[in-house]
C-alpha cells in the first residue's frame, strides 16, 4: 500500500494522462474563447504537426511532452490575470489578446500575434507582462 507522500506524489506528477487531459481540457476552451485557428493553435503549442494536433482533440487522456506543459501552464497563468484584471468584463478578458497593444514588448502587436512567433519565451513574455499590469 502506497504511502501518503507517495501517493501525494504520484497525484501531483504533471506528466501523467491525467494532467494532459485536464491541460488540454483548458487549452482547447481558451482557443475557442480566443477564437484562434488551428494552426494558431497548433503554433501556441510548439508547432506540432496536425496529426498530433488532431489526436489531442479527439484523445486527450495523453502524456504530454514538459514544453507543451509550460506552454500551457503560461497561457493558465495569463487567462488568470486577464480574468483579475478584468474581472467584471468577461469578454474583454477573451477579446485583450486581440487587442492591439502598444506597450512594450508587443509595440502596436497584440499578444497573440507576439505568442504566436512560437518560443515559449514570448508566451512567458506576456504572463509576466500581465502579472506586472496585475500587481
Amino acid at each position: 500500500m502506497p504511502t501518503p507522500s507517495t501517493t501525494q506524489r504520484v497525484i501531483h506528477r504533471p506528466d501523467t494522462p491525467e494532467a494532459g487531459r485536464v491541460a488540454l481540457t483548458f487549452f482547447f476552451n481558451l482557443m475557442e474563447h480566443w477564437g484562434c485557428t488551428p494552426e494558431e493553435q497548433r503554433a501556441l503549442l510548439g508547432a506540432i504537426s496536425n496529426t498530433t494536433f488532431y489526436k489531442y482533440k479527439t484523445l486527450p487522456n495523453v502524456r504530454l511532452p514538459h514544453d507543451m506543459l509550460e506552454r500551457i501552464s503560461y497561457l493558465m497563468g495569463i487567462h488568470k490575470a486577464l480574468s483579475i484584471i478584468f474581472s467584471n468584463h468577461r469578454e474583454r478578458a477573451y477579446g485583450w489578446v486581440n487587442s492591439p497593444n502598444t506597450a512594450a514588448p508587443f509595440n502596436g502587436k497584440t499578444a497573440l500575434s507576439y505568442m504566436l512567433v512560437g518560443r515559449v519565451i514570448d508566451i512567458a513574455d506576456v504572463r509576466r507582462y500581465l502579472d506586472g499590469v496585475r500587481g
